[in-house]
Order: C-alpha cells, then sequence, then structure tokens
C-alpha cells in the first residue's frame, strides 16, 4: 500500500506542474511585465508608417500611426469591457499622443506577454495577421529597431 501511494503522489506531483511549464514557455517568447517600454517600437511603426508625419493620409488610414477607423471601434470596445468611460474618436488618430495610447491599449489587450514580433505583426495586418503578408513591414520595423 505504501508503494502504491508513493506513485500517485508522484503521478500528482508531475501533472500539477505540467500546466506551470506550459505557461513558462508562453511567457518565454515575449516578456511578461506591465512595464514594458514600448517607445522604441512605436518610434519605428511611426517611421516605416508615415517617416514621422502625423497629418499622413493613406486610404482610411491616417496619421503617424496609420490607424483605421476599425482600430478605433475596436479601442473603445476594450475600453467598454474594461468599464472605462474614456472614448477614442476618429480625430484622435491625427494625435501622436492618442495614436501610441491605442497601440498601447491594443497590446495589453491582445499581446499581454509583449511579444514584439506578434505586436508588430498585429499592427500591420490585423488581428487575423498572415506571417507571410506581414514579413517585409516586419523586417523593416526590425531593421530600424536595430539602429
Amino acid at each position: 500500500m505504501k508503494r502504491r501511494n508513493k506513485i500517485v503522489l508522484l503521478i500528482l506531483i508531475v501533472f500539477m506542474f505540467i500546466p506551470v511549464s506550459g505557461f513558462a514557455a508562453e511567457t518565454t517568447k515575449g516578456v511578461d511585465s506591465k512595464n514594458y517600454d514600448w517607445n522604441p517600437v512605436m518610434e519605428a511603426i511611426v517611421q516605416v508608417e508615415s517617416h514621422g508625419n502625423i497629418r499622413a493620409k493613406r486610404g482610411s488610414s491616417v496619421g503617424a500611426m496609420q490607424i483605421t477607423p476599425i482600430l478605433v471601434v475596436e479601442c473603445n470596445q476594450i475600453l467598454k469591457k474594461r468599464k472605462s468611460k474614456k472614448r477614442y474618436k476618429l480625430s484622435d488618430r491625427f494625435s501622436l499622443s492618442k495614436s501610441k495610447e491605442m497601440f498601447l491599449l491594443i497590446q495589453s489587450y491582445y499581446n499581454p506577454f509583449n511579444n514584439i514580433e506578434k505586436a508588430v505583426r498585429l499592427w500591420n495586418g490585423g488581428l487575423n495577421f498572415s506571417i507571410q503578408r506581414t514579413q517585409r513591414y516586419f523586417e523593416k520595423v526590425m531593421n530600424l529597431l536595430k539602429n
């Protein structure tokens, strides 16, 4: 009976650590920190998107970070889910500081482990981004981050 109890205990211990190791593997893909400094990534995105021009326009994307109306709606939905009274307007896309707030909000919601690659691809390709379609954009941003 003692041997059987030891085996059961060993099995329980092993199963207790499986979810923890799975979680640890997920966090190694990014930085698990609420205080992550996104400024270098945002500055690189601004350069790729508009060369720093806060009045840039291309189709429905506008501002230094080329924000679409859909992204503004998504940010407002996240704020509503978080029970915040704050809301963004379409004109906020021309404000660099508000554009950066929207970037940070999207990252906090869809990229909680602060994975840089996911952040860049998500910004360029949306929620269901394609690695192939965002590859050139990703490389441009990463080249600016390296310099």
